[in-house]
């Protein structure tokens, strides 16, 4: 076989592979916004409905990233929280870029990074966990948005006594928007 035509084929099969990875790739970005965690066989799943707040403050109209609902399924210690978020997003230079569930006094307990905008899916809902708290541990859970940080709206509740609508102290814990985990790169 002539030289040529066997780098013409090498070639041929690396655009294959690289097709492979980016269908994987596609699939993987395509699961992780899943509305709905996959129960284990191992694990009753129990779901504990949450009042959610149908109200909309001005956080929107400010272009911050607001809590309107929450629920838990799971058992203690091995929650998984589902948390709808309205934001005002317009792509990647700006877009809800986290969720997260902090102590009252703004330590955190848990994060679920968002990897890409939802401008065409507003208001929407993320599952994450597990959240490693007991049925009545107080918790604040809250959203951050991609260039502004976090806003003043929030959710306060447990799971044992449901979640409601609070507003948050300006500058609340923002020392958290640079703590582990962070974000990486918006993917579309």
């Amino acid at each position: 076989m002539p030289e040529t035509l066997l780098t013409v084929i090498q070639r041929g099969f690396e655009m294959l592979r690289l097709s492979q990875y980016l269908l994987i790739g596609g699939l993987w970005a395509i699961a992780s916004c899943s509305t709905q965690p996959t129960p284990s066989p191992e694990t009753p799943q129990t779901t504990t409905p949450v009042a959610p707040s149908e109200t909309v403050s001005s956080a929107t109209a400010n272009d911050e990233a607001q809590v309107t609902a929450v629920t838990a399924s799971g058992e203690p210690d091995a929650y998984t929280f589902a948390v709808t978020v309205q934001s005002t997003e317009t792509g990647c230079d700006q877009y809800a870029n986290w969720w997260e569930v902090v102590t009252p006094e703004g330590e955190l307990i848990y994060r679920r990074i968002l990897v890409h905008s939802h401008v065409d899916e507003q208001p929407f809902r993320r599952t994450g966990g597990p959240v490693i708290i007991q049925p009545e541990t107080a918790v604040i859970v809250r959203a951050h948005m991609d260039p502004q940080g976090y806003g003043t709206q929030a959710m306060q509740g447990s799971v044992a006594g449901g979640f409601e609508d609070v507003t948050l102290p300006e500058g609340f814990a923002a020392d958290l928007a640079t703590a582990e985990p962070q974000p990486g790169r918006c993917t579309f």
